[in-house]
């Protein structure tokens, strides 16, 4: 007897191996997917503006690093004892405004490459809600508590929605032709939006990768986060504190099925044997200086060496 619903998954044509590079942006779960990957020791860069919500701050972020845009003197603010720019996360906020320019603009430099670089490129889209900020008009990305009488609210409709993808799309495109770009929508919800307002955004965003992915299914896909956090994981027992967020547990069971879809099975005993590096390192012994941990070190290291000349780019 099954006691749980399960969504079919379809292993990918082209899947992540220790070759890949991997470039994720968007809401938090793709850090959450991202710290994965890394923990595994993938190729992997995650979020350069921080974390980003929704489609229009995605595409900002690709549009200006594409262009190399840098950012001025005249697209920073200061508040609450720091300076801010709209288009990033508060997490690149500095108390100089030179140094948050420079990490700015080295992102857009980097970010420029990896979307060159990049076999895979997950995008995680977290709402369709946005803020506009009254004074320019302009689509922020993160408000940084600066007062809400300065924004409008906005619902961006599918269309809209649709015409940011497919910008993306173009524009990645424009520099890498043969990336997969994985869509994903985050099952985090939104619910200070409300409750009926966070199914409007999510379904918004839904409809429109759909819509999307179905012009470009070559190299478009869609990994379905949002409905197996609904459907095969709907208990609150899959929930953190905050009954929001989902628990590790939660977390986990998507990683599970996302490496099922998108990671080659060639490389499941490489990946093994990372994680018992990684546990192995985080083992705190009872007798650090005792020749039985001593040995054990000696064996990590070796594991490690062997690992390193297959894999030079790890790094433990």
């Amino acid at each position: 007897m099954k006691f749980q619903t399960e969504i079919p998954l379809q292993a990918a044509e082209n899947p992540i191996n220790y070759q890949s590079k991997l470039l994720l942006v968007g809401s938090c779960f793709s850090e959450h997917i991202g710290d994965k990957l890394s923990y595994f020791k993938f190729q992997t860069t995650q979020n350069p503006f921080g974390i980003l919500f929704h489609p229009k701050a995605i595409e900002t972020l690709i549009s200006r690093a594409i262009d190399l845009e840098q950012y001025t003197d005249a697209e920073v603010f200061f508040h609450n004892d720091r300076w801010h720019c709209y288009d990033a996360h508060s997490t690149l906020s500095d108390a100089s405004k030179e140094t948050l320019l420079s990490q700015l603009n080295s992102s857009l430099s980097t970010t420029r490459q990896d979307l060159e670089d990049a076999t895979h490129m997950v995008i995680t889209l977290g709402t369709a809600w946005v803020y506009i900020l009254n004074e320019s008009g302009n689509v922020v990305a993160n408000c940084h508590k600066v007062p809400q009488r300065e924004f409008t609210k906005k619902l961006l409709s599918i269309r809209a929605v649709v015409e940011s993808l497919q910008n993306m799309i173009s524009l990645i495109r424009s520099v890498n032709a043969t990336v997969e770009i994985i869509f994903t929508v985050s099952p985090v919800r939104h619910l200070k939006d409300g409750f009926v307002e966070n199914q409007r955004s999510k379904a918004h965003l839904i409809a429109a990768v759909h819509d999307v992915i179905s012009h470009d299914s070559q190299r478009s896909h869609y990994f379905p986060s949002y409905e197996i956090m609904m459907d095969e994981l709907r208990d609150y027992r899959f929930y953190a504190t905050d009954m929001i967020h989902p628990s590790t547990l939660a977390i986990d069971h998507i990683w599970s099925r996302f490496g099922h879809a998108w990671i080659s099975e060639a490389v499941q005993d490489t990946m093994k044997d990372v994680e018992a590096i990684q546990k192995g390192m985080s083992h705190k012994p009872f007798h650090p200086d005792g020749e039985q941990h001593q040995q054990f070190l000696r064996q990590l290291e070796e594991r490690e060496r062997e690992l390193r000349q297959a894999y030079p780019h790890m790094k433990f």
